[in-house]
């Protein structure tokens, strides 16, 4: 009686795990479409297609994703999956028109399933942005222009033509800001409604963990009516017939090809010395001033790795989550990582800083030593 009733209960979590996940997949098929793959029904491969694309390709937009015929999707796909390892070789036999091969899609995207946190990675990637990230570390950060500042006009004689000008332009800037703020509205509508669709998507990604079992179980039945294939896929060489003998002869191929690349590495260093050493001393300067700068950034890296203790710089957006005292946090950064690797950046943006002044007063002084006749001004200080 307690087997009966465990069946029973597996059998009525099954459907609601495979609904759990058709919701938390972007556009995922119907759940009926998952049991007709099961019985490999030719009407459940092309939605099963396009869920493959869709989660393969994540960054493709719908209008990229339609404007893509079915044959090539199924070819992108196969590639993909092809390049990821999958191991079995009924994938890339099926046709490309989306007339069969249902089951075999359908095991594709539980073998995605199980190789890798999927549903993470897509609602990571799809997430709505509400502007609560900092970036921690900015390579490329490129000074805004201010805002221009106000405008002082002249005192000039009240008369009512002027006091009509300033009605008009109160009417339209109030115009244009009723407009703004509806636009905002429709704004905020939007967003909502992202919000709503990205929570149900959390609710059934929270839902398909609780059920998982239940699907992988109904899987391996899955599994279990397919035909059984060879252990090896059929895109993997074979490597038998290569003994010793042919080992040995490949290796001293090698070994001769890369003797015969150093030598003409060496040829060609020498010959670009001697021409480098043709153009003076300048260049020897500013080839010793290379040198020297490069130096001075790799000591203040090496600095900066031995203080932080050997561990991974951060880098990249992170959110702002407050957090109770005595709670522990989560795989996210604390306010004093991002402080301290703040500083650090500021310490090197200083410098390079310096060293660009140094090279802007040596240049100055060069330009100023050529031209004896000018008189050079530098501009005044803020």
């Amino acid at each position: 009686m307690g087997r009966r009733r465990r069946r029973a209960a597996a059998a009525g979590a099954l459907p609601e795990a495979i609904a759990a996940l058709s919701r938390a997949l972007p556009a995922g098929p119907s759940p009926e479409t998952f049991r007709r793959a099961k019985f490999d029904r030719p009407e459940a491969a092309p939605a099963l297609w396009q869920l493959l694309f869709r989660v393969l390709s994540p960054l493709q937009t719908d209008r990229a994703s339609a404007s893509l015929a079915p044959e090539a999707q199924a070819r992108w796909v196969k590639c993909a999956l092809l390049s990821q390892g999958y191991p079995r070789r009924g994938l890339a036999q099926l046709p490309e028109d989306g007339s069969g091969g249902s089951r075999e899609l359908l095991l594709a995207l539980s073998w995605l399933l199980a190789r890798e946190p999927l549903l993470e990675r897509l609602l990571a990637q799809t997430r709505v942005r509400l502007g609560d990230e900092m970036p921690v570390c900015e390579c490329e950060a490129l000074a805004s222009p201010g805002l221009p500042g106000p405008q002082v006009e002249i005192d000039c004689p009240v008369d009512v033509r002027h006091l009509q000008w300033l009605m008009g332009k109160l009417r339209f800037r109030w115009r244009n800001l009723m407009a703004s703020q509806q636009e905002q509205c429709a704004l905020l509508g939007k967003l909502l409604r992202r919000l709503q669709s990205e929570n149900t998507r959390l609710e059934a990604a929270l839902e398909w963990h609780r059920r998982e079992l239940v699907f992988w179980q109904w899987m391996d039945t899955v599994l279990d009516a397919c035909p059984p294939e060879a252990s090896q896929p059929a895109f993997l060489p074979s490597l038998r017939g290569c003994g010793a003998a042919e080992l040995e002869l490949v290796a001293r191929e090698l070994q001769a090809l890369h003797e015969e690349l150093r030598a003409a590495g060496e040829a060609r260093r020498a010959a670009w010395a001697a021409r480098v050493g043709d153009l003076g001393p300048e260049w020897n300067a500013a080839q010793r001033a290379a040198q020297e700068a490069v130096g001075r950034e790799l000591a203040a890296l090496r600095q900066a790795w031995e203080q932080s203790g050997g561990l991974v710089q951060p880098h990249g957006p992170h959110r702002l989550v407050r957090t109770e005292a005595g709670v522990p946090g989560g795989p996210g950064l604390r306010a004093a990582e991002v402080i301290g690797a703040l500083k650090s950046r500021e310490a090197c943006l200083e410098e390079t800083l310096h060293q660009l002044q140094a090279q802007c007063r040596q240049q100055l002084a060069r330009l100023a030593g050529a031209l004896p006749g000018l008189i050079w001004i530098p501009p005044p200080r803020r």
